[in-house]
C-alpha cells in the first residue's frame, strides 16, 4: 500500500524523525501529495503500460482476432540521498538558551534534502549522473515528440488556456492530481484568467493552506522548474540557454506517478559524538526513487514562454 511521507511518519514514535518529516513536507506541494511504495531490495522492475489491446465487432462465425496490450519493462533503482548535520558541543552547551541549536541545524539539513528531492523530481537523470534517480522530465521523455508531450510550438510560444486544457486532456483515466509549474508560469496563468474576465478557483488543502486550481486540478509550484529551457522542432533540447519553461500534469498513486522508498521511509539517525572533533552528528538519509507505472498518467507542456 502506498503512503505519503507525512502519513508514514505517524507510524513512528521517533520525535526527531517526525520533526524532520514535518519540516520537509510543510512547504512542498510534491511531498505533501506524493505517495510512496515501500520496496525490499535495491530496486523495482515494473511493466509500464504503453497501449491497450484492441476491441472489434464480429459476425456469427467470424474468426476472432487476438490482441494484447503492450508494455515496456523498466527498472527503478533506489538511490541514496542525505547528509550529515554536525553540531559543535561547545556551541550546543553555551548558545542553546534561546534556540535549540541542534534542532535548528537538523531543520536546515531537512530543508536542504527537501529542495534536492524537488529538484530531482523534475530533473533527475540516472544516465548522466548514476547516483540520481530519473525525474519527470525523463520519465515523460520531453526530449522526444509523443502523445504525452504537448509543445506550444516548434520553438516555444506564450502560454494559452487552450494549451493548458490540451495538457490536462493528455492524461488519461481521470483528471490529473496536480499541475506542476514554475512561479513565472503560474503568474502567466493568473494573468490569462484575469484577462478573460475570470478568477482562478481556490480551495484549501489537507494542511489548511489555500491552493489554486485550474479546471478543478490543484496547481503546484516547484521552484526548481527552470524558465531557461530550449525547444527546437517541438522537443526540448536543453534546460539552459533558452526562455522556455515546462508544465507537468500528473496523476499520483499506484499505477501512476509514485515514489519508491526503503522500509521506514526517511531516516534521521543520531550518529553520536565524533572522534576527530568536539561535536555530535545526526545523519538525515533517504533511500528513494521515482516510478511512472503508466505513460498515460503524466504529460508535459513544453516551450512555455512568458
Amino acid at each position: 500500500m502506498a503512503l505519503t511521507l507525512a502519513e508514514a511518519a505517524k507510524l513512528s514514535n521517533d520525535m526527531l524523525l517526525q520533526g524532520v518529516v514535518e519540516t520537509i513536507v510543510k512547504d512542498s506541494t510534491v511531498l505533501q501529495r506524493l505517495p510512496f511504495i515501500e520496496i525490499v531490495g535495491n530496486g523495482l522492475t515494473y511493466n509500464q503500460e504503453k497501449t491497450l489491446p484492441s476491441i472489434d465487432f464480429y459476425d456469427v462465425g467470424d474468426e476472432w482476432a487476438e490482441s494484447t496490450p503492450t508494455f515496456e519493462q523498466i527498472t527503478a533503482n533506489l538511490k541514496i540521498m542525505g547528509g550529515d548535520a554536525d553540531v559543535d558541543n561547545f556551541l550546543k552547551s553555551t548558545r542553546s538558551n534561546i534556540q535549540d541549536l541542534e534542532a535548528a541545524v537538523i531543520e536546515l539539513k531537512a530543508k536542504a534534502l527537501r529542495d534536492k528531492f524537488e529538484e530531482m523530481f523534475i530533473y533527475g537523470d540516472a544516465t548522466t549522473s548514476p547516483k540520481q534517480f530519473d525525474g519527470l522530465r525523463l520519465l515523460i521523455d520531453t526530449e522526444s515528440a509523443g502523445d504525452q508531450v504537448i509543445a506550444m510550438s516548434d520553438t516555444g510560444a506564450t502560454l494559452t488556456l487552450a494549451k493548458l486544457d490540451e495538457l490536462i486532456d493528455a492524461v488519461k483515466g481521470g483528471k490529473p492530481d496536480m499541475l506542476l509549474m514554475s512561479r513565472r508560469s503560474r503568474r502567466k496563468l493568473n494573468a490569462l484568467v484575469r484577462a478573460a474576465g475570470g478568477m482562478i478557483e481556490t480551495d484549501r488543502d489537507q494542511w489548511g493552506n489555500f491552493i489554486q486550481l485550474w479546471d478543478s486540478v490543484p496547481i503546484g509550484v516547484n521552484d526548481w522548474i527552470l524558465d531557461t529551457h530550449t525547444v527546437s522542432g517541438g522537443v526540448e533540447t536543453g534546460t539552459t540557454g533558452g526562455t522556455c519553461s515546462g508544465i507537468y500534469a500528473i496523476q499520483l498513486g499506484e499505477g501512476a506517478v509514485c515514489g519508491l522508498t526503503s522500509p521506514g521511509h526517511l531516516q534521521a539517525e543520531p550518529v553520536g559524538p565524533l572522534e576527530n572533533k568536539d561535536a555530535s552528528r545526526t545523519r538525515v538519509k533517504w533511500y528513494v526513487s521515482l516510478a511512472l507505472f503508466s505513460s498515460i498518467k503524466a504529460a508535459a507542456l513544453i516551450g512555455v514562454k512568458d
